[in-house]
């Protein structure tokens, strides 16, 4: 995608909307001094994008990150003004947003043993520098969440573990803590909304960002498929790889296609596609209670 101008919506602004930024699966435009969020279809896996997009994706990934902004309003202050005074070729998968100077930091929180903070625990005994009693397994659920900052890649690079110590001296003591603090407060918030609709969420990770008034806001998407992992509570058993609601299903089955994890990946066979759709829906219907 190139930063062309594409059209908005005429008969309501009058005017283009701006491509600022394509990243791995979202847009992001101006629009009369805003930004304007655009969840896309495309899914990406070890920091490439698939070729393959996954139907309506952008639309459930939207739809619930402004079901959990709205859980969440009263912790933290958000980044969303609007989900429906947005570009009609945009309706349903974007958000209005308030711009905010975003912090460099990826904010995640861990309630179980998962993905790359597995591989480090298994290394190390710790994650970001927090240490974990032993004998932890895959799945394992921690003693309590923990705070596991990682860096801010651009596009085709890969994010890696920080220390909180490497997030105070980058941003200064004040704002790391309030960082580490709204992080786990989310999480615990989410996990427990999600638990009392049978739903596991093992980890997720969060962006913050500072608006013109200088409030440390909470923004992008917040505890989706994308951003979380998700379980279902009556299969969850530590030990072995769970099932999941989220696009780890895809990352497994990519790399059990013998794909080397550099672009350009594997075209994704129909009934991955599929079945990750299915997933996502029912992750989204099962937290919100809501149908798509």
């Amino acid at each position: 995608m190139n930063n062309a101008l594409r059209p908005g919506d005429p008969g309501r602004t009058g005017k283009t909307v701006k491509l600022l930024h394509s990243g791995k699966v979202r847009d992001v435009y101006e629009d009369r001094g805003d930004i304007i969020l655009v969840a896309s279809d495309r899914v990406s896996v070890y920091d490439v994008i698939l070729p393959t997009p996954i139907p309506d994706k952008g639309k459930v990934l939207t739809q619930l990150s402004l079901w959990w902004f709205e859980q969440l309003a009263d912790l933290v202050p958000n980044h969303v003004i609007s989900a429906d005074d947005v570009p009609a070729e945009f309706a349903g998968r974007a958000v209005r947003c308030r711009r905010l100077s975003m912090v460099q930091v990826e904010c995640i929180a861990r309630g179980y043993l998962a993905g790359l903070g597995l591989k480090e625990y298994q290394a190390s005994g710790s994650v970001s520098g927090v240490a974990l009693p032993p004998g932890l397994v895959e799945g394992s659920k921690l003693p309590e969440p923990v705070f596991t900052p990682t860096t801010k890649a651009p596009l085709g690079a890969h994010d890696e573990f920080i220390t909180y110590g490497d997030v105070v001296a980058q941003e200064g003591e004040e704002l790391a803590a309030e960082l580490r603090r709204l992080t786990l407060e989310v999480y615990r918030r989410g996990a427990e909304l999600a638990a009392a609709r049978g739903v596991v969420i093992a980890d997720t990770k969060l962006e913050f960002g500072k608006d013109a008034e200088g409030r440390l806001t909470l923004g992008d998407e917040v505890l989706t498929s994308d951003s979380s992992r998700f379980w279902p509570a009556d299969q969850w058993e530590p030990g072995r790889p769970q099932f999941s609601f989220d696009k780890q299903f895809v990352r497994d089955w990519a790399a059990g296609t013998g794909w080397d994890k550099r672009a350009p990946a594997p075209e994704v066979p129909d009934h991955i596609v599929e079945t990750t759709r299915a997933r996502y829906i029912e992750a989204y219907e099962r937290i919100t209670g809501k149908s798509f």
